[in-house]
């Protein structure tokens, strides 16, 4: 499970080192936030397709039967909301209980399975939360560590987006209740975390991000290959204080490291 990000780059960083224009009314500077809780805005990476104006047909012999594409591709950094909601929800809790989705059930859930076919997404954060249990028997406080990727760089979690708006108030979208929306898939833990937990996000490198976001890619079999744990050595790990605990606490305190606690 991820239920606590860190998102303190700028979006205007983000969105150059990924290479993706910016939406619209995005603020380019911020806010930053070092303990990011569901429900609250995070940074997402779509693709979108543009249509192309009519070209005039070719005049030359050896052009002839070439087709034209009759759209662009178009990557953006757009702010949406931490939690899925899928079309069909009523309102709006159900977002709570959709931050992450399993890559084993995300062809057999109705929540995800056209997300997955249509509407892929990259999910960027500076870091990621995660807690120990350092023994079951008797229980003791669970421990906090950080992550983040040893290269320094952001990390880009594979996500599933939605837009939803309350069909109770207007059968078509409502500028005033539209809400765009967003989940962190999740695999078995990779060698970096299973210390710490059996389960993980899952993070897209760089080389895979053109085909997970390519948006003529339905083909779930396909997909699937990209939904592993992360290679040893992505992530790097360290003990923070349980401040961290109440996403109330915020600040660059919250990741600095400390020695990891007996009791």
């Amino acid at each position: 499970m991820c239920g606590r990000v860190d998102i303190h780059t700028p979006p205007s960083d983000l969105a150059r080192l990924l290479e993706a224009a910016m939406t619209l009314g995005v603020d380019p500077e911020g806010p930053p936030s070092w303990n990011v809780a569901p429900s609250r805005s995070v940074p997402v990476i779509v693709e979108d397709k543009v249509s192309l104006e009519a070209r005039p047909p070719a005049a030359e012999p050896w052009d002839k039967g070439f087709k034209v594409p009759s759209y662009d591709l178009r990557r953006r950094l757009d702010i949406y909301r931490w939690g899925l909601l899928p079309h069909w929800s009523k309102d709006t809790r159900l977002g709570y209980k959709m931050i992450n989705a399993k890559a084993e059930t995300l062809t057999t859930k109705p929540a995800y399975s056209v997300p997955f076919r249509e509407h892929r997404c990259l999910v960027v954060v500076d870091g990621f939360f995660e807690w120990k249990v350092p023994d079951l028997c008797p229980p003791k406080k669970k421990i906090p560590f950080y992550f983040h990727r040893s290269d320094g760089q952001p990390i880009t979690f594979a996500g599933l987006h939605e837009t939803w708006w309350n069909k109770s108030r207007s059968k078509e979208p409502d500028p005033d209740t539209l809400l765009k929306t967003c989940t962190i898939i999740t695999t078995d833990a990779g060698p970096d975390m299973v210390e710490v937990h059996n389960r993980m996000p899952v993070i897209i490198e760089r080389d895979d991000i053109d085909a997970w976001l390519d948006p003529d890619q339905h083909d779930p079999k396909a997909l699937s290959e990209f939904l592993v744990p992360a290679a040893k050595g992505t992530l790097v790990k360290y003990a923070i204080s349980r401040e961290v605990n109440s996403p109330r606490n915020d600040g660059p305190q919250i990741i600095e490291p400390v020695s990891e606690p007996e009791d």
